[in-house]
């Protein structure tokens, strides 16, 4: 296989396991993408940073999901130059977005033809248009009712029928990348929960896992439990809002009713074993804030276990009720090839067809111990995707019983080195959305010279504009919950 001369040839990178760094010419660049691709591997982030403080160049690193491990590539640039590297979006069409941000962050630009602004909103945006008799277009935020983030959703359509949808989002556009160049590496974690706040436990584990990595911290068994603990906590809280969610968006008050309820049972259940509802600023380098006595862990555990024996009983209200399958099924159907095509990764990719899920595919400890069952749907429409959420928290209820039960005795962190100047580390966490990966490179001093987070949502959102192609306009709402993407984790 092409792609595995690249694998041996690539050195280890710290953190997460499975992780090859391999430098690139501007041809290799290309030809490694292209064997990705062609093993089935994806495109998972892209983005652009200074070699070192010492030599005025840049480089742009892309990070492939592959069946061997992750392979993050560097593609050195010649400074002063102004030339483009050359673009991937013929290879991997998630590669767009990712390149035309990278350029409004860095000023460096692919070749690709699409180079439409991304995360600068002073330049004008040129929606592609639809023509034909009949052919309206309905535009939708970026403002948006309630608390939701702003996004703007351009859609072409012949009477209620949707012809095509077109997202623009980073209307925030918070300066994160720039915000971690700011702080002391070894605080840096608490950023890196802000990325998604619904993800705070997989950026912040993702981050510290890098961090680790590159300083030879080793985290104490206790600590990695815990970890594992939260992180199916974040899966199962935000499985239990989305599920309620999506019965709601299919006229179905009572499902909202009820897993409201279930999330707010298990979140004070979570405040009273860790102190706080959201997992915030828990986890940090080389273990965990907070422990959890022998008590707390009982009463969390019998707290996750009521909540679950209701979201069974609760599946089956959902898929008996005639009104509920009508409406969830063959709704925004993304069919395996299309997400195949797209690189569509996570709870998304799972329910069409995409078998991945890195606690099982590169699983760090404690999931090295856990056999993780892997939840995978090939009708990828919302009743697939409402399915793998059912399948997923009763999955996160089955480990909670496991992790809380027979938690290691011992520390709960360890010390961490402060890594020296260029050391460079890459954290791999499955959050409950999929794959979020921090890409970290330490300054001198203790300070941070290169940070870039990467949400999942980069990947699925455009596959959302799939989805929706051939249905009426008032199932979007459904559609676009059924994915539940995020807003914030794109807007860097």
């Amino acid at each position: 296989m092409p792609l595995r001369r690249w694998w041996n040839g690539a050195r280890a990178v710290a953190g997460a396991p499975g992780v090859r760094g391999l430098g690139a010419g501007r041809g290799e660049w290309v030809q490694v993408a292209r064997d990705v691709a062609a093993s089935g591997g994806t495109l998972h982030a892209l983005w652009v940073s200074a070699v070192s403080e010492a030599v005025p160049q840049t480089a742009v690193h892309g990070a492939y999901l592959t069946d061997m491990g992750v392979l993050v590539v560097e593609l050195a640039l010649p400074a002063g130059t102004g030339a483009a590297y050359p673009g991937l979006e013929g290879i991997f069409p998630a590669a767009s977005r990712l390149q035309r941000a990278a350029f409004d962050l860095s000023g460096v630009r692919a070749s690709d033809p699409d180079a439409r602004p991304w995360l600068n909103h002073e330049r004008p945006y040129e929606f592609i248009r639809v023509d034909g008799e009949g052919v309206h277009e309905i535009a939708v935020g970026p403002v948006h009712a309630g608390t939701i983030e702003p996004g703007h959703f351009r859609f072409s359509v012949v009477g209620e029928k949707v012809l095509r949808l077109e997202e623009h989002l980073g209307y925030v556009h918070k300066g994160l990348e720039q915000r971690f160049t700011e702080l002391p590496i070894l605080q840096g974690h608490r950023l890196a929960a802000r990325v998604s706040g619904d993800s705070a436990v997989a950026f912040s584990w993702a981050y510290c896992q890098a961090l680790e990595g590159m300083s030879g911290c080793l985290v104490p068994p206790r600590a990695a439990w815990l970890r594992a603990a939260c992180l199916e906590l974040e899966r199962l809280a935000n499985h239990l809002g989305d599920l309620g969610a999506l019965g709601n968006d299919a006229g179905f008050a009572f499902g909202l009713a009820q897993f409201s309820r279930l999330k707010e049972d298990l979140l004070r259940a979570v405040a009273a074993a860790f102190g706080r509802r959201y997992l915030f600023d828990i986890l940090v380098p080389g273990g965990m804030a907070v422990d959890l006595p022998a008590e707390a862990a009982r009463a969390l555990s019998g707290a996750v276990r009521a909540v679950c024996i209701e979201t069974a009983e609760l599946r089956g209200i959902y898929e008996e009720h005639e009104g509920v399958r009508d409406r969830f099924t063959g709704t925004g159907r993304l069919e395996p090839q299309l997400a195949a095509r797209l690189g569509v990764v996570g709870l998304v990719g799972r329910a069409s067809g995409q078998a991945r899920d890195a606690r099982v595919d590169l699983p760090c400890a404690p999931y090295s111990e856990l056999p993780v069952a892997k939840v995978v749907q090939q009708a990828g429409d919302v009743a697939a995707r409402v399915a793998v959420r059912f399948e997923e928290a009763r999955e996160s209820g089955r480990l909670l019983e496991r992790l809380l039960s027979q938690l290691p005795q011992g520390d709960r962190t360890a010390p961490v080195d402060t890594p020296a100047d260029g050391a460079f580390g890459v954290g791999l966490i499955e959050g409950w959305r999929g794959p979020v990966l921090v890409a970290l490179q330490a300054g001198p001093g203790g300070s941070v010279r290169r940070c870039h987070p990467h949400d999942p949502s980069w990947q699925n959102w455009p596959a959302l504009e799939y989805a929706i192609m051939g249905n009426i306009v008032p199932d979007f709402p459904l559609i676009n919950k059924s994915f539940n993407l995020s807003y914030s984790g794109v807007d860097l």
